[in-house]
């Protein structure tokens, strides 16, 4: 199932993975991991916050994504069912 994953990682410990030069090598551990098949970064809830756009094929699969935000990152971590344009016309198709 396509998944929206929200991270939004906590300022002290966010700034000090910064401070000691581990951010980047945490962030792309866990794109190497996850695979998604979008990554933005930005600001939101006065935060620093990752959205990943990825397929989670199951829900035991949720512990091995979202154990290195909680550990690393002290993030607060939403996961979302999402469909793209096509699959929405599908959907929308199926109503009918």
């Amino acid at each position: 199932m396509r998944t929206l994953l929200r991270a939004r990682m906590d300022t002290h410990t966010a700034n000090e993975a910064i401070r000691n030069g581990s951010m980047g090598a945490t962030v792309q551990e866990i794109l190497e991991q996850v695979r998604p098949e979008a990554a933005y970064f930005t600001c939101m809830d006065g935060g620093r916050t990752c959205l990943l756009v990825f397929d989670m094929r199951d829900s035991s699969q949720m512990p091995a994504l979202l154990e290195r935000f909680f550990l690393d990152m002290e993030a607060e971590v939403e996961l979302i069912p999402v469909m793209n344009a096509d699959e929405l016309r599908e959907g929308l198709g199926a109503l009918s």
